[in-house]
């Protein structure tokens, strides 16, 4: 991405301002607008004043503010209702109410109406440079993450991938240039980096955008049906075939297949893909007459397939066939600096399917998100910020919502709080059923996924689940 493209992304505040944020003080004392004007000149922050409520909204309206400190009491407008107006004309601006009538009915009212705080003078100024500090990065990692998703979709179409990391940004230029070819792609990268929605991308970016985008998991059905949805088959073909059915072949022709997880296709099944990425031709099962297509393959895989060949689990030529164009995508924890902004977006996406309007992360929420390894990927780091939204009660979410081994907190073993009755077999168990649990919940109870995480084999993983007697949950959303 080109140096122009990248300066797109960031804060639209005026580039004379201050690099430590811009501020807007709405108060119609002056004693006080200058107090607040000296202490936060001297922390670097450029600093405008305004005496009146409509003076402040057309300051608002002239440039951009990281934040605006406004008096809860002003003599033309009352302060909850700027504070609704200011919202409308910018949305993503920071607000902290200030008032000398603080009450804990004004407080809760001021941040239900989406106030990042809410401040009582006489103030004291080191609370307040914190609030005022965990404000303005609040406000300028949602505007980096608005301004970022709008310069994707002006030069690319890259619906729902988030990322501002070096890695990312390498991608995006690649995507772009291998869309408008012909040629097979393969994805290589661990569960959860977002595979698919790269494939997408290069599919919504190509010539073949109006065609069909068909995707299909590979390793997770035996390679007889597998066959059967890839390449159809004719009445007869087998005892349940009642009717002819198209595989998906002949459903995604002139668009694009995606064959996920390929990794895991048995050799025989194999054999047949490579003969359609050779030929572009093929037989529906139990079929004699060839069917022509015209396919674009991507293929995805989270197991190192140049291993599979020399172990003798995957073909070589197929390989070859498939690495045309590879890309890697990178583990999250390669890239942690796409954290906060992946955080802000699906906080964003599940505050609004869930109607928690101005839902937002307190100052503390994103160290353990920026620390923790992320073993599951984006996809663990979506379920882990779902599933805050849906516990919160408040307008805010904090570490507390996060599952303890993301927070920091102490993991506890039952076996560890019995009173002397528990042998170390009893204890060892009690913690391996913890370590599969959680891995499973990080998983979505993908079992498949599960051992892989584990590096072990899935029947191996199925002993233990059998053995430790853990209940196994039925998969949420994929």
């Amino acid at each position: 991405m080109s140096d122009a493209a990248v300066m797109s992304m960031r804060s639209p505040a005026d580039s004379s301002l201050s690099n430590a944020g811009s501020i807007l003080i709405i108060d119609d004392e002056a004693a006080i607008r200058e107090s607040l004007e000296t202490l936060l000149g001297l922390e670097g922050y450029a600093v405008e004043s305004a005496a009146s409520g409509e003076e402040g909204l057309a300051r608002i309206g002239e440039r951009s503010f990281d934040l605006v400190l406004l008096d809860l009491a002003l003599p033309d407008r009352n302060g909850m209702d700027l504070l609704t107006e200011i919202h409308v004309q910018a949305p993503q601006l920071s607000i902290i109410m200030v008032t000398a009538y603080g009450t804990v009915e004004h407080a809760v009212k001021a941040i239900q109406s989406g106030a990042a705080n809410f401040i009582q003078k006489p103030w004291d100024n080191e609370k307040l440079l914190a609030d005022v500090r965990a404000a303005v990065a609040r406000h300028r990692a949602e505007e980096e993450n608005v301004q970022l998703k709008r310069a994707l979709k002006q030069r690319y179409n890259f619906e729902n991938i988030v990322g501002k990391s070096e890695p990312m940004l390498k991608i995006f230029d690649l995507v772009a240039q291998v869309a408008p070819s012909r040629s097979t792609v393969l994805l290589q990268g661990e569960s959860g980096t977002g595979k698919e929605l790269v494939a997408k991308a290069i599919h919504l970016n190509s010539l073949r955008r109006d065609r069909p985008f068909v995707p299909v998991n590979t390793g997770s059905m035996p390679p007889d049906l597998l066959e059967s949805i890839l390449f159809g088959h004719v009445k007869g073909a087998f005892t349940s075939a009642i009717a002819s059915k198209k595989g998906l072949f002949e459903i995604a022709d002139r668009g694009t297949l995606f064959l996920d997880e390929i990794g895991n296709m048995s050799l025989d099944t194999q054999s047949k893909v490579l003969r359609v990425l050779q030929d572009r031709k093929f037989m529906h099962l139990g079929g004699v007459n060839e069917i022509q297509v015209d396919v674009r393959i991507i293929a995805a895989t989270n197991v190192d397939l140049k291993r599979q060949v020399q172990e003798g689990k995957f073909r070589e030529d197929l390989f070859y066939r498939l690495n045309v164009i590879s890309i890697d995508l990178p583990p999250l924890r390669q890239r942690r600096e796409d954290v906060p902004l992946l955080a802000s977006f699906f906080l964003e996406r599940y505050a609004k399917e869930n109607n928690r309007v101005n839902l937002r992360f307190t100052p503390e929420a994103l160290r353990p998100l920026l620390t923790y390894s992320w073993p599951g990927n984006v996809r663990e780091l979506e379920n882990v910020i779902e599933r805050s939204v849906v516990l919160s009660t408040g307008s805010e979410v904090g570490p507390e919502l996060f599952p303890d081994s993301i927070s920091g907190r102490a993991v506890a073993f039952p076996a560890l709080d019995r009173r002397g009755d528990a042998s170390l077999f009893e204890i060892m168990e009690d913690c391996e059923r913890q370590i599969i649990v959680e891995m499973l919940e990080k998983c979505n109870w993908n079992q498949t996924e599960a051992a892989e995480q584990f590096r072990v084999p899935l029947s191996t993983l199925n002993q233990k689940i059998k053995r430790l007697n853990v209940e196994i949950k039925k998969k949420g959303r994929e």
